[in-house]
């Protein structure tokens, strides 16, 4: 039987996706809709401190993402800045701890500069600790860990001796625990190469809302569905 602590959603992550189909539905670009999504993580993140959640990780740019046009990708990295532009004094006075994973020295210097001056700002709240996957791939998370500790093991700072606890640390989530739920905007059936290490046991769900629909309502009803599955961990349920 999971304890009453296993059913309550400590870690959420979320693939942020449906932004261009949901502008285009509207007859508007795509512009307008990776501008709606951002103003989203907003509206989300507040309701997922209000309901309890104390990590929320969001994908927001893959290493994929590059293949996109330039126009648009252009128009991405500009996002970070609109964002904490308008919310930032937001998030530090409601104790949101801001965080980035991914390789970041990839992406435009202003970009990095926005980004790295909101984990430095927001770094002594101990509130929401709120995550964003810009250039991230899990794939290229986990290549790069294993090249740390095998640097590690040749320089004698480690021995063969590792268990996955110990690999854990050489991830950029190392300060972060493993995802209870997993959520997917859009309607799409897929992992899309995030966390896949991180989610060996999270909960999945696919929802049909884009993520500029996706409510604060629609998160309730994703956290009442995970509250109700019986999470096992590769036990066995006593009947």
């Amino acid at each position: 039987m999971s304890t009453k602590e296993e059913k309550k959603c400590r870690h959420l992550a979320i693939i942020m996706d449906g932004n261009g189909r949901w502008a285009k539905a509207q007859g508007k670009p795509r512009t307008a809709g990776h501008l709606a999504g951002a103003d989203n993580v907003r509206t989300i993140a507040i309701a997922a401190d209000q309901l309890g959640v104390k990590y929320l990780t969001l994908y927001a740019f893959s290493t994929e993402n590059w293949k996109r046009s330039e126009q648009e990708v252009n128009y991405i990295m500009k996002l970070p800045g609109m964002l904490f532009g308008k919310y930032m004094q937001e998030f530090i006075d409601r104790g949101f701890q801001l965080n980035m994973i991914g390789e970041l020295d990839r992406l435009p210097k202003e970009t990095q500069k926005v980004l790295y001056d909101a984990v430095e700002r927001s770094k002594m709240n101990d509130g929401l600790h709120l995550t964003m996957a810009v250039n991230y791939g899990s794939q290229r998370e986990i290549v790069l860990a294993a090249r740390k500790y095998a640097k590690d093991v040749l320089e004698g700072k480690a021995d063969l001796n590792l268990e996955a606890e110990g690999f854990e640390k050489y991830l950029m989530t190392k300060d972060m625990p493993n995802v209870d739920l997993l959520i997917r905007t859009s309607g799409e059936l897929r992992i899309s190469n995030y966390l896949l290490w991180q989610i060996a046991y999270a909960e999945l769900e696919f929802v049909p809302e884009a993520w500029p629909a996706f409510t604060p309502e629609v998160l309730d009803r994703c956290l009442a569905e995970f509250e109700g599955r019986d999470r096992r961990f590769g036990g066995v349920k006593n009947e």
